[in-house]
């Protein structure tokens, strides 16, 4: 620990801290502009400037490193005036465009000028003009408001991992671009928008909306993929405007991806706002009370064995427990599905289709191993820790077969499923490095378990791994990675019918009558004879095909607990309120039980979070141990499934701006400029 005095306030800090830092740590605020917590230490604003002891001239604290015995004070007549002086510099050329500014209200310029700016300038000069620059359909810049700070190129960079900003020209020709002048590749760009301290980078979906102080805000959770990262949703009235990221160091830092903050004007697009009925071929409104009864006649002339459902990958935790409640109690089927492919999944140990490692805990891993996953398109927040990890430790990362660019070097496995056989039977070189490592982290992904060899990939990784006691207490290198944020959640309350998915393979043959889609858009099957009940909020596929719509919520417009791929239980928060007659997704199924059986399934809200939370702790404490049964291997290519990003879902379908990404990326594959 060292010792030394801040503003003659005694303190100790850990070695390898800033100065600034350690005035943090004291209490003291210390002004910056460039400085960031998650970037490298550039030292170029000089807005955090302090005076020490015997040091002929003001120091950047920022760069400074603590030492033992140092005296610094941050409030002497000389820092102020070093301060004053560096705010007279920046608005020198900085343009009066605060009225019309999108960052206005949450600038940090702006609060720095009320304290260190003055009234008037001493410079005659005129103010230096830059032309914007092209950046894509999300980042609008005005680059005269620049100063310079850097934080967009470190972290495009650094955390992104695409080096696509950078400075050309130099001293008053200085220019931050992108250096072909082309849209932003990454799909984590929309956070140079949070990281910029004045407008140059603002929201190019999200101009001249609105003023932050008009804003309502509400702390949610993001449902765009299993990740589970922490948001803030800002609502006008009761449109969603803009989507920011909440910090949660254990789960998404304080980024998020491109996809949950734009994808957020599809909530307002294509929706459900009445109850619909198909009569000859055509939808026509009907009330909520016909539309039961057109359902319940239905399900009454209809043995149970031939009625089905279907989870979506966007349903709240609430919503499937009323689902499976209403399958078992009122219809009495067993024909309730969470997957729409064959995923395998083990479902006896909730170990077996969890993150284990969690998502913080990346960074502690010293060999990573991906089995048929992308990361970056599947998880990216997650793909951002793998690369955090690759920059801080150089860790050796390979993959079974080849999925583009990553962000970070891997080296490509044969992409066969007999690299497994070798690995189980410890007859590869990955054996050997999973076997040398203290803490290896295994990644095995959708595309791995949803085919024919899945059971076999999976049984037997985690029997080598057992068996070379890699799965201890303290770390278990076993980590699923699904897609939806849906997944785990319908895993835990056991809406998996069986290892085969039989379910979908009845309804692929037609074998049901009747079919509930709850929120369910992604099922492909040919409709024959089935009646099909659509529970959901946006004419998706789902809805195309059915005969009866009940218009629900989406995520933004009702509470819900959601679980994410690390086994972790979030709640999500109301923002808005759902559209026209659409109502909550569990009351729709809680009322159409009242009227099969007259009697609601739960009386309120509150019961139903009662009955769930004591299903989740009575389920997630049973853990039965099964002896391991060997699996037929199978030769066979694992190929990563293709990911239409950009479209991964009803809302991101429903999004002008994701539609304007995918165009612009489909262009850049046409032209071959792509990454």
């Amino acid at each position: 620990m060292l010792k030394l005095k801040v503003n003659d306030k005694d303190i100790e800090i850990e070695e390898g801290l800033t100065v600034l830092q350690a005035c943090e740590q004291a209490g003291v605020e210390i002004p910056r502009f460039c400085y960031h917590e998650k970037l490298s230490i550039a030292g170029n604003c000089r807005m955090c400037l302090v005076e020490m002891e015997k040091s002929p001239k003001p120091i950047a604290s920022c760069a400074m490193p603590a030492a033992e015995g140092m005296n610094i004070r941050t409030n002497t007549p000389q820092v102020e005036k070093a301060r004053k002086g560096v705010m007279e510099f920046l608005l020198a050329n900085h343009p009066l465009d605060c009225p019309v500014c999108d960052q206005g209200g949450e600038c940090d310029l702006q609060d720095q000028s009320m304290y260190y700016g003055i009234d008037k300038s001493r410079f005659k000069e005129n103010k230096r003009f830059v032309p914007e620059k092209y950046m894509g359909p999300l980042i609008k810049t005005q680059m005269t408001r620049c100063i310079h700070c850097t934080r967009c190129v470190r972290f495009a960079t650094e955390v992104a991992g695409i080096p696509e900003l950078g400075a050309i020209g130099r001293g008053e020709d200085m220019q931050i671009t992108t250096y072909l002048e082309k849209a932003m590749e990454s799909e984590l760009s929309g956070n140079v928008i949070d990281l910029c301290p004045v407008g140059a980078l603002t929201s190019k979906p999200y101009v001249f909306e609105a003023r932050p102080w008009e804003l309502k805000k509400t702390e949610t959770i993001d449902v765009m993929d299993a990740v589970g990262s922490n948001i803030r949703v800002d609502t006008y009235g009761w449109e969603v405007k803009r989507v920011l990221p909440r910090i949660n160091e254990e789960i998404n830092e304080e980024w998020i991806s491109d996809k949950t903050r734009y994808a957020c004007d599809g909530l307002k697009s294509q929706r459900l706002d009445h109850p619909l009925k198909k009569i000859n071929n055509e939808f026509k409104k009907i009330s909520w009370k016909e539309a039961y009864e057109t359902i319940a006649e239905k399900i009454k002339i209809t043995s149970s064995d031939k009625i089905a459902g279907f989870i979506g990958d966007l349903t709240n935790m609430e919503t499937m427990f009323v689902t499976k409640e209403f399958f078992e109690k009122t219809i009495k089927s067993k024909n309730l599905e969470a997957r729409d492919d064959n995923t395998y999944i083990n479902t006896e140990d909730r170990t077996n289709y969890l993150f284990n490692s969690k998502i913080n805990g990346i960074e502690e891993a010293d060999f990573i191993l991906l089995i048929g996953v992308n990361p970056r398109l599947e998880a990216t927040m997650l793909n951002a820790r793998i690369r955090k990890n690759y920059v801080a430790n150089k860790t050796e990362i390979f993959s079974i077969g080849d999925v583009g660019d990553q962000t970070y070097p891997y080296k490509k496995l044969s992409a066969e499923t007999k690299i497994i056989k070798e690995i189980y039977e410890n007859k590869s070189e990955i054996s050997k490095k999973i076997l040398d490592s203290k803490k290896p982290l295994v990644i095995i992904g959708n595309s791995a378990l949803n085919l024919k060899s899945g059971k076999f990939i999976f049984e037997n990784i985690k029997k080598f791994l057992v068996d070379n006691k890699k799965i201890r207490d303290e770390w278990n290198p076993l980590n699923i990675l699904p897609v939806n944020a849906s997944s785990v959640g319908s895993y835990d309350l056991n809406l998996v019918n069986n290892e085969e998915n039989l379910t979908l393979k009845k309804l692929q043959e037609n074998d049901f009558e009747i079919v509930f889609l709850i929120g369910q858009d992604n099922l492909k099957f040919k409709k024959k004879a089935e009646f099909i009940v659509y529970i959901g909020s946006h004419g998706d596929n789902g809805a195309e095909i059915a005969d009866v719509i009940l218009p629900g919520a989406t995520y933004t417009e009702q509470d819900g607990f959601f679980t994410n791929l690390e086994g972790k239980l979030q709640k999500a928060y109301r923002a808005s309120f759902p559209p026209g007659e659409a109502k909550e997704d569990y009351k729709i199924l809680n009322e159409l039980s009242e009227l099969l059986k007259r009697k609601k399934l739960f009386q309120n809200k509150d019961d139903l979070i009662d009955n769930l939370l004591n299903y989740l702790d009575l389920n997630q404490k049973k853990i039965q141990s099964k002896i391991f049964s060997p699996v037929d291997y199978i030769d066979e290519k694992i190929i990563i499934n293709p990911i239409d990003y950009y479209y991964s879902n009803v809302i991101a379908r429903a999004s002008k701006t994701m539609s304007e990404c995918r165009s612009i990326k489909t262009d850049l594959k046409k032209t071959g400029t792509e990454g």
